[in-house]
């Protein structure tokens, strides 16, 4: 078979969307020598050239302009099956000969319009019910969101899957004398809790920066790190650190990947992640990957991710968040079943694994 894949959200500073891209596209060009793949993007791509039987080809062109020159590739290529990892618009308009498969992160778009950027909204109610009505398989990437999209749009079962994330290889324990330097380079506060995603409403960040200005009544030595890019109505954020009185104890550092981020999962007392709605949730995986205790919403599909080995909290009550963060600080044995918990839960996810699957789907068609 020829199979088309849009992989433009793999490059660049990468977001959930992005690592599912990357890893998930990379692990079945590894498992599968039999089929041919052409790989689109608008620029070149780390991390695809080695694979023989992929050639990337660069689509240049802004929004529609784009898909439709795809559109037009993918017909004269002879394309058996176009896979969407990310985007709605291309298998929403592709005609019926060529199968397609669509996977869906979350309908955020269509569930919380309100904490989404607009732009987004509009374009995801433009095409997503029209990709779904198209496609020949949905990929989900929790039950979570495959029961949304059952409950809103009552779409086939027989046509959904989930395909569960992982998080990337580099994300384990590291032993506390190899980040002796990391610690000297970065001049790292010596306690801290860490939250890592998009700086963006959803991720609900505000009700965090309420919840450690509580935290520090009981212990002021503490420090706040968050990672993550500036997205939409961000300032909110900011606004509420300066309220709170406490720019010195929060440091919003921006996008970080690779050994930063591990450094950080390894030496932070717990990951806080009180997101009020998620497709999946990758930073507690990566976190409990790393050995590093998470607190994390009992809402969406982060109960499917962390199961019993997180400290689940209502993200709306800042309270019950600091309070989560109090039982950390207070007790290095509830840290430690946490790691241990939080090591055994990560195992049973595997972009492999995951790879294997989306292999059989694209069979099976």
């Amino acid at each position: 078979m020829k199979i088309a894949i849009d992989i433009r959200t793999a490059g660049g500073e990468k977001a959930g969307k992005g690592w599912y891209t990357f890893h998930i596209v990379q692990n079945l060009l590894r498992l599968d020598r039999d089929n041919e793949y052409i790989l689109y993007a608008k620029e070149g791509i780390a991390g695809f050239q080695q694979f023989k039987n992929a050639r990337l080809k660069l689509i240049h062109g802004k929004g529609l302009f784009w898909h439709n020159k795809v559109i037009s590739d993918v017909k004269r290529e002879g394309v058996d099956i176009f896979f969407a990892p990310s985007s709605y618009i291309t298998p929403a308009l592709l005609p019926h000969h060529i199968k397609t498969i669509v996977t869906v992160h979350d309908l955020v778009a269509f569930l919380f319009p309100n904490r989404h950027n607009k732009k987004a909204v509009i374009l995801e109610k433009l095409f997503l019910k029209r990709a779904l009505k198209r496609a020949d398989h949905i990929i989900t990437v929790s039950q979570n969101t495959k029961k949304d999209i059952l409950n809103k749009f009552k779409y086939e079962r027989d046509k959904i899957d989930t395909v569960y994330c992982s998080a990337g290889d580099d994300f384990k324990p590291v032993e506390k004398d190899s980040l002796t330097s990391f610690i000297a380079k970065t001049n790292l506060p010596k306690n801290f809790f860490l939250a890592v995603g998009t700086l963006e409403p959803r991720k609900n960040y505000t009700n965090l920066i309420k919840a450690f200005a509580k935290f520090r009544e009981k212990h002021p030595s503490y420090h706040l790190i968050i990672v993550g890019k500036e997205g939409w109505e961000f300032q909110d954020i900011y606004d509420e650190i300066r309220e709170n009185q406490i720019t010195k104890k929060v440091h919003i550092l921006g996008y970080l990947s690779g050994k930063s981020l591990v450094g950080l999962y390894n030496l932070a007392k717990g990951l806080v992640f009180p997101s009020l709605y998620e497709g999946f949730g990758i930073p507690p995986l990566e976190a409990m990957k790393s050995g590093c205790p998470v607190i994390a919403s009992y809402s969406s599909s982060i109960p499917e991710v962390v199961g019993d080995s997180a400290l689940l909290i209502n993200p709306e009550n800042p309270i019950e968040i600091a309070n989560a963060m109090l039982k950390l600080a207070n007790s290095e044995e509830l840290c430690e079943k946490l790691r241990n918990k939080g090591l055994a839960q990560s195992r049973k996810f595997s972009w492999e694994n995951s790879a294997k699957k989306l292999l059989e789907i694209l069979e099976q068609l």
